[in-house]
């Protein structure tokens, strides 16, 4: 994983707590922020208010104009909490891993199984290596 990868999902996490977390395939991290996310949204107004939203700007709208102050600070809190753990997370999984034995994969980083001819972290297909030493 990139760090420019890294830093887009951070930047969708900002958005829409959760999505940042799916683009590293942070999984339960992803259904956590967003649940966490929505349960605040349902919170913090009406059902017609929000089912009255169809677009962007009119989210911003309800953001800047309907909700209180309070109500602005957890949600902006709970967005700034979701992208800063995608950027952690993202960074830790991105580089290479402290402690490792053996061979990591190149696209991932993550430690690698030896027997499989793939990395079984983000499934890249991986070349065989070929013994370096010269035959008599």
């Amino acid at each position: 994983m990139t760090l420019v990868r890294v830093l887009i999902a951070a930047g969708l996490s900002l958005l829409w707590p959760g999505v940042g977390h799916v683009m590293i395939r942070e999984w339960i991290r992803a259904l956590f922020f967003s649940g966490l996310f929505i349960t605040a949204m349902a919170l913090s107004f009406t059902t017609e208010q929000i089912t009255a939203v169809s677009s962007f700007g009119e989210v911003v709208a309800l953001f800047t104009q309907e909700a209180s102050t309070i109500d602005q600070i957890a949600l902006s809190f709970l967005a700034v909490l979701a992208a800063t753990d995608t950027l952690f997370r993202g960074v830790a999984a991105s580089g290479p891993s402290a402690g490792q034995d053996g061979p990591a994969c190149p696209q991932c980083g993550r430690p690698l199984d030896v027997e499989l001819e793939f990395c079984h972290w983000c499934t890249t297909r991986l070349e065989p290596v070929e013994d370096e030493t010269p035959s008599p």
